[in-house]
């Protein structure tokens, strides 16, 4: 799944295709797309709109349009695609299509059908859409540990937290993975265990990571690549996520994979103690030992 800096690959992507594009007619062929409105309806508010904004929050990103607030969740495999023709409507996944007043051609293409859109009448702050009530704060926004430490599950594993979208959003288990060994905690800490220098330190270390892969257009394992064939450097930067078996580029211990909350965990052993023993506090940077 797309996670925040993928995301945010794909709306820059668009940006710079799509700023001041005017749609000239809507095709929905997948009626369960349009999350908040019947397809024809969603057709409609659409057809005449001019996108004239983009924005995201954790996952979703956002166009904004005259009159409307346009949220797209790609889920597992949602992409777009910007054609110079109209293409064959019967094309398998293609789901949605958006004629331009240009010519060109906006494509939604999902070969899971999870994805899904919603169309709001413009808002002033796109925190009160309806679809963002359970999103909790962007990871890259300013959040202080004392409001983190509020907004965790106590009980629950420091890993599970940060996948939770209600905790904070744009987070998935690439990036959770890298934060965690970069903040040198256990994925399997429990939340309420950590002290208010390692709530900072996770804070710290996942702006500056996010930051990097949204720089290097995001992570590009398995299926995900960004609209428009633009594919993500971020996964030559991994330390731990899918390197079990491959020595610690900290230690030179081998990195390990287990299960937390049923999610594939990569994590280094001696760097990343467990609940009792991590009271590591020193934190050797997340740059300087990237790609080494």
């Amino acid at each position: 799944m797309p996670e925040g800096p993928e995301v945010q690959t794909v709306l820059n992507t668009l940006q710079d295709k799509l700023n001041g594009a005017v749609i000239s007619r809507v095709e929905i062929h997948h009626p369960k797309l349009p999350a908040n409105l019947p397809p024809d309806e969603f057709a409609r508010a659409l057809q005449g709109q001019t996108i004239c904004g983009f924005s995201r929050i954790g996952k979703y990103l956002i166009l904004i349009t005259t009159d409307y607030d346009w949220v797209i969740h790609l889920r597992m495999e949602g992409k777009f695609f910007v054609l110079d023709h109209k293409p064959d409507p019967r094309e398998k996944h293609m789901h949605a299509m958006f004629e331009l007043a240009d010519g060109r051609c906006l494509v939604y293409h999902d070969v899971r059908k999870f994805g899904r859109m919603y169309l709001y009448p413009k808002q002033e702050n796109l925190r009160d859409l309806p679809v963002f009530d359970k999103v909790g704060p962007d990871a890259l926004s300013p959040i202080s540990p004392r409001e983190f430490r509020n907004r965790l599950r106590k009980n629950r594993a420091i890993k599970i937290n940060l996948l939770d979208q209600a905790v904070i959003a744009g987070i998935g288990n690439i990036y959770a993975d890298e934060i965690l060994f970069a903040s040198r905690i256990h994925p399997e800490t429990r939340a309420g265990d950590l002290s208010d220098d390692d709530l900072a330190r996770i804070l710290r270390n996942t702006k500056e990571i996010l930051q990097e892969a949204i720089a290097r257009k995001g992570t590009t394992i398995r299926s995900y690549t960004s609209s428009l064939g633009i594919e993500g450097e971020f996964q030559n930067r991994l330390r731990v996520h899918t390197k079990d078996g491959t020595l610690c580029p900290v230690c030179g211990s081998p990195i390990e994979k287990i299960k937390v909350g049923q999610r594939a965990t990569y994590y280094c052993p001696e760097c990343q103690k467990t609940a009792e023993g991590n009271s590591v506090t020193a934190d050797p940077g997340y740059r300087t030992g990237i790609g080494q």
